[in-house]
């Protein structure tokens, strides 16, 4: 295959007496002709040759039919109001629905579809206030993490006049009385744009008054890297601000708003631990945290009296992922073995019981205040679409609000879960879902994900995409590598910094385990991770590419040397990372960064390497000089491909028939080089 010819140019860096040459320096540039005539050519490359695989014409139809079907996501409950969102099964957007009861018709409050007419504008997450009247609501356009919020009038659907820019991740916390919204806001460059490179502050934005006209509540002078974010608590007395900087440790601050001359408290400022607000009952302050229990427990503490901290939820013998405080009793969710668990607990630390769960799967919701006496959550797994439940509290009682049913069958398959042993003798959990009647015989087509990350755990979820894959005739495995939330603070740091070789040693083992006992061999065993799971795959391809049949890095995290250069928003992730000013996690990253580890006599498996040119999280430079250092290297016929699509951004928000398009050509990518065939036609 004639690649499109990259410009090598005479750059280098030197890191404590190592140089290390960075030829694709250029590509960085994304905004020049030069890059913009190379993702073109790229493009012209890969497209023809993706459109014209004999499996994606299949692989389209059937994606399209799983895609179509009803679906609902957890509703948040305001004033009397539930407010949530739907999908009709042919919309490329969810819709933003109201409904005044819980069993009155909902109507359409928001519906981005209408905005543009490839819906690429997505909803990116709503806020309602207290009372229902007025919903806060942001969008996305093109796949940026930039977020635009309105103001929507509930009753008749009018949006107010007021508009807030320059904000992503942070969210809006809405004073009590409706009459504003907290908000965390990044300066702006002279071009009008948000600048993310510095870094945000407290605002609080009064309705019916312009932004610039917004209040600054909260900045941070004394640390160049600290963001903050903050949450009013139910009754309206504090402002909680957590300050973020990295993914193991944080503080707070707390801030008396029924004091127009208070000044800000310090609750948490040892950066010792995590310390996630999940809510309060008067003065009493309830917390998640890690310190002195790295599975986990939650803590209380009385706002006036913060030195003297209480055990409300001790740490126990699994995970606690997350916890909120709803209807005067503390929702704890745990992660077992990598599968979602709900335990109910009082304020005084009283087990009062698990929430009922449908199965071994991933649950989410438990959202709410602590005066409301009921809550959602949904339930899912690799078979089952999302349900979703309402739970109250006080009865401890889960009844079926919605259920989505898939246009398919999955009572061929089945989910198993093994446990096999890592290169260092770790025991690490791996769903396996096939076919009930395959056979081991060592020669079915697999596709193995994976991440390891950030402390997320991977629970089970059904996804339109696997089904299509195991129809087609394939099996898919999901590893719970190092690095994630599994199994708490120790299992995810045993995936960090030095140790992040660890997580890459436990892909590597998952996919030696499914060869030797007989569930595929490498000719055909594909490798699938997205963001930081396309670090995984790119580390693991340049590791033991004879390992793999074909890989599939997606939005991935790809020169390690520089990944921090991006964004502030970036840098953050160098508590999981490191950063090559320090010389020992500089040699940690050096040994794996895929771009740095491509090596010239090798033969690659077949690549399809997939970004985005508007993904400003993970930004697509990374991808780009990857498949430019592949492309070079490469000395057998495997092809080298990268996919950039346009109006597109790190994942979120993406359009579904976008999302139909990306996975029917990484599918029938995968499909080519592991040697399957479509089924006869679409079911």
């Amino acid at each position: 295959m004639v690649y499109p010819v990259t410009a090598r140019v005479n750059v280098s860096d030197s890191y404590f007496g190592t140089e290390v040459e960075d030829p694709y320096r250029w590509l960085e540039n994304l905004d020049s002709p030069q890059v913009a005539q190379w993702v073109a050519a790229q493009n012209a490359l890969s497209q023809p040759r993706l459109a014209a695989l004999p499996q994606r014409a299949w692989l389209k139809a059937r994606l399209t039919q799983l895609w179509n079907y009803e679906r609902y996501e957890v509703p948040v409950k305001r004033g009397g109001r539930y407010f949530f969102l739907h999908n009709d099964g042919q919309q490329n957007q969810s819709v933003l629905l109201v409904a005044d009861g819980l069993d009155a018709p909902p109507r359409v409050l928001f519906d981005p579809n209408t905005v543009r007419q490839d819906a690429t504008v997505a909803l990116s997450e709503f806020s309602p206030d207290v009372q229902g009247h007025v919903v806060a609501y942001a969008v996305s356009d093109g796949g940026t993490d930039w977020q635009v919020w309105r103001f929507r009038r509930v009753p008749d659907g009018a949006d107010l006049p007021d508009i807030l820019r320059f904000t992503k991740f942070w969210g809006v916390s809405w004073a009590r009385d409706g009459s504003g919204v907290y908000y965390s806001r990044y300066p702006a460059l002279p071009d009008g744009r948000g600048d993310d490179s510095g870094r945000p502050a407290v605002y609080f934005h009064q309705l019916g008054t312009a932004q610039d006209r917004d209040r600054l509540v909260y900045e941070v002078t004394d640390h160049p890297t600290r963001i903050p974010a903050g949450r009013v608590t139910d009754d309206g007395h504090y402002l909680v601000i957590t300050l973020f900087d990295g993914y193991e440790r944080n503080g707070v601050d707390l801030l008396d708003l029924q004091r127009p001359d208070a000044r800000v408290q310090r609750l948490f400022f040892a950066w010792d631990a995590l310390y996630t607000f999940i809510g309060a009952h008067g003065e009493e302050l309830y917390f998640r945290t890690t310190r002195d229990a790295p599975l986990g427990r939650v803590i209380a503490l009385d706002a006036r009296t913060p030195t003297i901290w209480r055990t409300v939820v001790p740490e126990g013998t699994t995970a606690l992922e997350e916890a909120s405080y709803v209807g005067g009793r503390i929702i704890a969710k745990y992660v077992e073995d990598a599968h979602g668990v709900a335990r109910l607990y009082e304020r005084d630390g009283r087990p009062a019981g698990n929430v009922p769960s449908p199965g071994l799967g991933g649950i989410e919701g438990f959202e709410g205040e602590g005066n409301q006496t009921e809550t959602f959550f949904s339930y899912t797994d690799y078979l089952t679409p999302r349900k979703v439940f309402r739970f109250e509290v006080p009865a401890n009682q889960a009844t079926l609000w919605r259920e989505a049913r898939a246009p398919a069958s999955t009572a061929e398959f089945v989910t198993e879960q093994v446990f096999y042993t890592s290169r260092d003798g770790t025991r690490v959990p791996m769903y396996i879902t096939h076919r009930r009647d395959m056979v081991k015989d060592g020669n079915q087509p697999f596709l193995l994900y994976g991440y390891g990350g950030f402390d997320l755990a991977l629970t089970p979820t059904y996804r339109p995409s696997v089904q299509a894959w195991l129809e087609m005739g394939g099996a898919y495995a999901e590893a719970n590598l190092r690095g994630g939330g599994e199994y708490g603070e120790a299992w995810h740091r045993a995936g960090t910094l030095a140790n992040k070789q660890h997580v890459f040693d436990d892909f590597i083992a998952a996919a030696q385990y499914l060869i030797q006992e007989h569930y595929t061999r490498s000719a055909r065993l594909g490798i699938h991770g997205r963001s930081n799971g396309g670090l995984l795959v790119g580390a693991v391809l340049t590791q033991r590419p004879e390992l793999f049949g074909a890989a599939l890095p997606a939005v991935g995290v790809l020169d390690m040397l520089r990944y921090h250069t991006a964004s502030a928003n970036a840098r953050q992730w160098s508590s999981d990372y490191g950063l090559v000013e320090d010389p020992e996690q500089f040699k940690a990253l050096y040994a794996y960064s895929p771009v740095q580890n491509v090596r010239k006599g090798v033969c690659y498996p077949p690549a399809l390497i997939t970004t985005a040119d508007h993904d400003d999280r993970v930004v697509p430079w990374h991808s780009y000089k990857f498949a430019a250092a592949l492309q070079a290297a490469q000395v057998c016929p495997n092809p080298i491909l990268i996919r950039i699509e346009t109006r597109a951004g790190h994942g979120a928000g993406k359009p579904v028939w976008m999302q139909i398009d990306d996975f029917a050509d990484q599918w029938a990518f995968l499909a080519k080089w592991l040697g399957m065939t479509a089924p006869a036609g679409a079911q």
